[in-house]
């Protein structure tokens, strides 16, 4: 079968991840589980077209030269974007059940978040993190959205820690629910351009020893998302669309 195309637009609409570097007439293999994609899945054969990307060198469509059951083989046709930068802004957040972390990380990618860093801290809830899942969930929304870059994600870091190793030039947006803190689109908009990272707490919040904690750094701004009580993942979608309103590439 010929390449998928849009039937609206005309235009190629695969659309994957690569790690390998993307230039006029470069090879690219993919592997076991991409090939299975394309060849099980989007019944792609050799001559079909994908579009590539991986971060650095923007968007390339590709022609598939060869589809075995375990490899693609493909060459760099042509360059339909070239690569721009994330806005350099982090989301930190205290990891959330599966459904939800998974939905915090495709929405975080698909608003521009440049790394995800979970935070642990007194009543977070889930112990473990599964960073390769984080890793998947961001590449399929960067995928699915013709987002040019993935966020780096992290291990996650106890609240203590990362404040103590915290590079004071990059500004902290401190959701906190406290009575009388500033409202979240007045402190932005006063704010400066720069590095920022944006933290948001467990369903439970912040313990008061770490909330005074956070308000002690001079880095930290502490800021209200408004009267309603939101659902963490709901809260982290809230936060990076006011940042990136004001301090962001919405501007």
């Amino acid at each position: 079968m010929a390449e998928r195309v849009d039937p609206e637009t005309g235009k190629v609409s695969i659309r994957l991840f690569v790690r390998d570097g993307l230039a006029q007439n470069g090879r690219v293999t993919l592997e076991r589980d991409q090939t299975h994609y394309l060849r099980n899945v989007m019944r792609q054969v050799a001559g079909s077209k994908v579009k590539l990307f991986n971060g650095q060198d923007g968007e390339w469509i590709c022609t598939i030269q060869s589809i075995t059951r375990d490899r693609t083989e493909l060459v760099a046709v042509s360059q339909t974007q070239p690569q721009t930068q994330l806005p350099d802004v982090w989301l930190l957040f205290a990891p959330l059940k599966k459904a939800r972390i998974d939905y915090l990380a495709q929405k975080a990618t698909e608003l521009g978040a440049c790394r995800l860093q979970p935070v642990m801290t007194a009543r977070t809830q889930v112990s473990r993190v599964n960073t390769e899942r984080l890793v998947a969930n961001a590449i399929e929304a960067a995928e699915q959205c013709g987002c040019l870059s993935v966020p780096e994600v992290c291990e996650p870091l106890p609240l203590p820690r990362l404040l103590d190793n915290w590079d004071r030039r990059r500004r902290m947006l401190y959701c906190d629910e406290a009575p009388g803190t500033a409202p979240a689109l007045a402190a932005l908009a006063a704010a400066n351009d720069g590095p920022w990272s944006l933290l948001l707490g467990p369903e439970g919040g912040f313990d008061p020893a770490e909330r005074e904690m956070l308000r002690s750094k001079e880095f930290v701004l502490p800021v209200s998302l408004g009267p309603r009580i939101m659902r963490a993942d709901t809260a982290a979608v809230a936060a990076l669309s006011l940042w990136q309103a004001t301090r962001g590439d919405w501007r």
